[in-house]
């Protein structure tokens, strides 16, 4: 009996929720604790049952205590989300020094675009993609790792060396 009732708690209830509300709301707690904002709270509480039914749909057990995992999980999307955080404001902080700057004209920016572009045009494919993907798609790594079944470090592999190969070919054309 005891073995069925846990059963039933690690395939959800009813309607097909792999969360019961005990779960969530200690998934939320735990997201809450971690500093995600209060209106962030049920987009996180999905990532965590998105995260349990994608495991369950590539045929892994289901989690032999499914309140932990889903807390280790929440606790990492609460990382993950100051990580995003920390990113967004460095970049704001980028995008504020280049605004104290001389706004370039607009024969400048089409020159600079231009010249991106054929230096996107230059890399290898997988350079190419994974640069497009993580800075014009914005995805994170990750996300980049997973859909191109590839290890993560090698998403960020590929990302340092085409960007290294991407500024040193608009220093030769002396475009920045």
């Amino acid at each position: 009996m005891l073995r069925r009732k846990a059963a039933r708690r690690a395939q959800g209830d009813a309607h097909g929720d792999p969360l019961d509300a005990v779960q969530e709301r200690r998934v939320r707690a735990v997201l809450a604790l971690g500093g995600v904002p209060q209106a962030d709270l049920p987009d996180g509480v999905q990532q965590v049952r998105l995260r349990l039914l994608e495991r369950a749909a590539r045929g892994h057990e289901a989690p032999r205590d499914v309140s932990a995992w889903a807390a280790v999980v929440a606790s990492n999307l609460a990382m993950d989300w100051h990580r995003a955080k920390r990113r967004q404001e460095r970049l704001g902080e980028r995008l504020a020094s280049l605004r104290q700057h001389e706004h370039p004209s607009g024969e400048d920016t089409s020159v600079l675009s231009l010249a991106v572009a054929q230096g996107l045009d230059e890399l290898p494919d997988a350079q190419r993609q994974v640069l497009v993907l993580r800075f014009y798609a914005d995805l994170p790594v990750r996300s980049i790792a997973q859909e191109l079944g590839v290890p993560e470090g090698t998403v960020k592999s590929r990302l340092h060396t085409a960007v290294r190969a991407l500024r040193a070919r608009l220093h030769e054309d002396e475009v920045v």
